[in-house]
C-alpha cells in the first residue's frame, strides 16, 4: 500500500502543476462535466499503461545503472514540473470558443480523451510514473496510485479547479513537487554509488 500511497502523492503533486489541468477545466466549462469526465479518465488510462509499460523495460537494467538512470529520470521530472508549475498559465484559450463544438456526449468524451492522451504523452506524470515503476518494480500498485492520482487531480480540475487554485497558487505545489523528486533523485543517486 505505501508503493500506491507515494506514487499517488508525487503524480498528483506532479498533475496540479502541470497545464493539462487547466485543459480539463476549459474543456468542463465548454461540455458537460461528466462526458469531459469520462474522456479524460480514459486517456489517463492509456497514458499510465503507456508509463508503466516503459518503466517495466527500464526495471530490467541491472541495479545500478537503474539506481542511475532513475536519479536523472526524477531530476527531469523535477525540472519539467517545476517549469510547468512557474509558466504563466492565465493564458485563456479564448480563441478555441471559435470552433465548433462536439454535438453528441460520445464526441465529447472523444474529444477529452484524444486532447488528454495527446497532451500526457512524454508528461512529467508519465516520466514519473515510468521512473516510479522502474524504481519500485511493482507495475501494477505504481499504476494504480498514478491512476488514482491522476484521476482525482482531473476531477479536482473539472469540479473545483478554480477555488483550488485562489487557495494554493500553482507555483508553490509545482516547488514541493519538484523538491519531492529531487530528494527521490538524491536517494537513487546515493544507491547508485554504493551499489
Amino acid at each position: 500500500m505505501s508503493v500506491i500511497a507515494i506514487t499517488f502523492v508525487v503524480i498528483a503533486l506532479a498533475e496540479v502543476a502541470d497545464t493539462s489541468g487547466l485543459v480539463t477545466l476549459v474543456l468542463a466549462t465548454r461540455f458537460p462535466a461528466r462526458w469531459v469526465l469520462i474522456g479524460v479518465f480514459a486517456g489517463m488510462l492509456v497514458h499510465v499503461g503507456i508509463a508503466v509499460a516503459a518503466g517495466s523495460l527500464v526495471g530490467l537494467l541491472p541495479e545500478r545503472p537503474l539506481e542511475a538512470i532513475l536519479a536523472v529520470m526524477f531530476l527531469i521530472g523535477a525540472f519539467l514540473t517545476l517549469r510547468e508549475g512557474l509558466e504563466d498559465d492565465d493564458d485563456d484559450d479564448d480563441d478555441d470558443e471559435e470552433r465548433e463544438a462536439p454535438r453528441t456526449r460520445w464526441a465529447v468524451a472523444a474529444t477529452a480523451f484524444g486532447i488528454t492522451a495527446l497532451s500526457e504523452l512524454a508528461d512529467p506524470s508519465q516520466i514519473l510514473t515510468a521512473t516510479l515503476t522502474a524504481q519500485y518494480g511493482a507495475p501494477l500498485l505504481v499504476g494504480i496510485g498514478s491512476l488514482l492520482g491522476l484521476w482525482a487531480v482531473s476531477a479536482l480540475a473539472i469540479y473545483g479547479g478554480n477555488r483550488l487554485r485562489q487557495i494554493v497558487p500553482v507555483k508553490w505545489v509545482a516547488i514541493v513537487a519538484a523538491a519531492i523528486m529531487v530528494i527521490l533523485a538524491i536517494i537513487s543517486a546515493v544507491a547508485a554509488i554504493r551499489g
